[in-house]
């Protein structure tokens, strides 16, 4: 794995163009904050200037030259991007083959593609199919009639339910199951009785779910991850949701069963979601919203319960005003009292 690369071979593979001196010699990659002078750090826009000026970084990938910065520059469309395609690149350690442990456990008829890596610990039920190139750490528990696409890794302790589909290049990070039943029960005679959870789940391409994330079987049929789509930690989805493609789905939310969330929706960490709702295609929801109706395609949502993100932000306005605004009504409504009493008090003596 190469650690000392001359800028212009690093430029060359965002198509970059290079600002300054192209030999200057990179070692690592780092933040602005914490970089050094032999690091590569970016610039993700003009309001990071600033720190880019005071930054010890030896070279920068910026979206515009930075005129009065005296470091060389690798000038690209998307410095993000092209920063992530950098540091997988050159400074991510490469895959390793450490082949089939003997101390795992493996059931019968299972069929292995090429390249595997089975860690120790690691149990494997019947008639599985794995495919090129899979990783599975220690711990990880695979049940029966399982099928994992090439290139995904199952990082310690993971656990995947009987019958369970998992794409390609999937990353599934500690801790997490996928596939334990769904949460369903019928009520009778002050009893509850567990309704047999006999559906799969079903992870398309590129997904990532991070650690300790649940994803419940369905009842009948499937519980959908979409293809593209990524999960934080401590996520739960329900029996039945269907997670659309390439949607973002941010730390300890919670999706109630038969959900369906669109392709390109964003949901805030802490977020709640009722079952059996409707979110539209690019539909936005807040950190800690609490959703419990369906939302059309591009909606954006904020609050508990969940409103217009604009309706949410003038009530927000309004909220912090409130004592102030009780305070005053309360002296209104005296005032008002004393103007009756006046009035009533004027009234009678009229009448005498």
């Amino acid at each position: 794995m190469p650690r000392e690369l001359p800028l212009d071979e690093i430029a060359a593979l965002v198509d970059g163009r290079i600002v300054g001196l192209g030999s200057v010699i990179v070692t690592g990659v780092s933040s602005l904050e914490d970089a050094g002078p032999d690091d590569l750090a970016y610039v993700a826009g003009r309001r990071h200037v600033d720190a880019a000026r005071k930054s010890a970084a030896g070279a920068l990938v910026v979206e515009q030259p930075l005129a009065d910065l005296d470091k060389p520059q690798v000038v690209t469309e998307h410095a993000a991007l092209a920063f992530a395609r950098i540091t997988a690149h050159f400074f991510v350690a490469p895959r390793r083959d450490y082949g089939i442990d003997p101390g795992c456990v493996m059931g019968e008829a299972v069929i292995l593609g090429a390249g595997v890596t089975i860690r120790p610990r690691v149990t494997v039920g019947d008639r599985v199919t794995i495919g090129d190139r899979v990783t599975l750490f220690p711990g990880v528990v695979v049940g029966d009639d399982v099928v994992i696409g090439d290139d995904t890794v199952m990082y310690p302790n993971v656990t995947i339910g009987d019958g369970s589909r998992i794409g390609a290049r999937v990353i599934v990070h500690a801790g997490t199951v996928i596939g334990s039943d769904g949460f369903g029960y019928v009520q009778h005679e002050g009893r509850h009785w567990k309704v047999p959870q006999l559906g799969i789940v079903v992870i398309e391409d590129d997904v990532e779910l991070g650690a300790n994330v649940t994803i419940d079987r369905a009842t009948f049929g499937r519980t959908v991850i979409g293809r593209g789509t990524k999960v934080d930690n401590l996520v739960q989805v329900g029996h039945n949701v269907v997670v659309g493609e390439h949607c973002i789905i941010v730390a300890q939310v919670g999706i109630a069963g038969s959900t369906k969330l669109g392709s390109h929706v964003m949901v805030g960490g802490q977020a709640g979601l009722s079952g059996h709702l409707e979110i539209g295609s690019r539909a936005m929801i807040a950190a800690r919203a609490g959703v419990a109706h369906d939302l059309a395609a591009g909606r954006v949502v904020s609050g508990a319960p969940a409103m217009d993100h604009t309706t949410f932000l003038r009530a927000q306005g309004v909220f912090s005003r409130l004592p102030e605004m009780r305070r005053r009504l309360q002296d209104m409504e005296r005032r008002l009292r004393e103007l009756e009493g006046a009035a009533a008090a004027a009234a009678e003596s009229d009448d005498a």
